[in-house]
Formats: C-alpha cells, sequence, structure tokens
C-alpha cells in the first residue's frame, strides 16, 4: 500500500518525537535505532526511509526539541514574563522529568561531542529560542542581551543538571531552590514565594 506524502511526514514527525523524549531519558549513546523505532510504533526498516543515519535524527531531534521549548517559553513569558518560564524551568517537576524538559539540560554533554551538523543544529535553535524571548522584550542592544540571557539560561541549565545528579533529595531540592534564587537575582525579579 502506498502513502501520501502527509503521511510520510506525520510518521517522520512522530519518530522525532519519540526519539527526542528518548534522547533526554537514555542518552544520545544510551538510544539504539531499535528502540528508537520502537517507541513510534515502527520497525527498524522504516527508519532509512526517513533518515540518512542516527546523526541525522539526532539532529533533527535537537532541533525539534528545541522549536518546541522555544514555544514552551514564549507561552510562559506571555503569562508571566521571565520569573515564568524560570519558576518553570527550575521546578521539582521538570527536574524530575528529563524526558520531557530541556535537551540542553539533559543533552548538552553528550552534543558537545556530536557532529558539527548536530552542534549546529542545537547552535541555531537554541539561538532562534532566545532571540523570540528577546525580540518580545525589544532590547536596545539585542548582542549584549543575547550573551546576558545566554549566561542565564547556562546557569539555570547547570542548577538543573547539578539538582538532577545529587542521590541526596534534600541537597537536590535546596540547590534547586538556591539556584531559582540566584537567577531570579540575576535578571532583577525578586523572590515571591
Amino acid at each position: 500500500m502506498r502513502y501520501g506524502k502527509d503521511h510520510k511526514q506525520a510518521t517522520r514527525q512522530r519518530i522525532v518525537e519519540a526519539a527526542g523524549r528518548r534522547f533526554k531519558r537514555d542518552g544520545i549513546d544510551g538510544s539504539g535505532v531499535a528502540s528508537l523505532m520502537a517507541d513510534a510504533g515502527l520497525t527498524n526498516g522504516a527508519f532509512y526511509a526517513h533518515f540518512a543515519s542516527k546523526e541525522d535524527l539526532v539532529a533533527t531531534a535537537v532541533a525539534d526539541q528545541l522549536r518546541a521549548q522555544g514555544q514552551q517559553f514564549t507561552e510562559l513569558a506571555s503569562g508571566g514574563g521571565a520569573e515564568q518560564i524560570v519558576r518553570s524551568y527550575l521546578s521539582v517537576r521538570h527536574r524530575d522529568n528529563p524526558e520531557e524538559g530541556c535537551p540542553s539540560a539533559a543533552l548538552l554533554d553528550e552534543i558537545g561531542r556530536c557532529s558539527d551538523g548536530t552542534r549546529r543544529a542545537y547552535t541555531d535553535g537554541l539561538l532562534a529560542t532566545i532571540d523570540a524571548i528577546l525580540a518580545r522584550s525589544a532590547p536596545d542592544d539585542l548582542q549584549a542581551a543575547r550573551a546576558r540571557t545566554l549566561s542565564v539560561f547556562a546557569t539555570m541549565v547547570g542548577t538543573l543538571q547539578l539538582s538532577r545528579a545529587l542521590a541526596d533529595r534534600d541537597l537536590a531540592d535546596a540547590v534547586l531552590e538556591q539556584g531559582l534564587r540566584n537567577v531570579l537575582a540575576l535578571l532583577g525579579l525578586e523572590q515571591r514565594g
């Protein structure tokens, strides 16, 4: 049976979304093609009809995850500004559900070891996310605002990664709470509640 172009695109998107979740949960190196395709409800043989290689899928999934994160940040910002983004990002729920969260916090160490294509997809996706947020605030000096925002984001990512890595739950919670305070202070926002 022949399927139309829409079916192929929908299948490809299903693979990309399933891979994004699996990569964030198990890592890129910990996710084989067989498990990725099983997550999408497909056989291994269907993989090469959609992607040239696993690295091609990785780059596509990373870009897709960052695009989705950018949309989420934009929605959060429209509802509560930068503070809402920070509170959602540095939350226990986000920390405890990596497969549903930030691709940076889950995958940066592996992305740094990926091909130039994947690192470029990551860079472009991250900058698009950051620039979309900055466009809403229309700063006078976009370059300085971008550098400052990337620094704040790096603090958020590092806080989340450290909190996830700690075996002591109380200490992990304390790191998350202090990171929240630090980021809000960097942004000039007062700590509430």
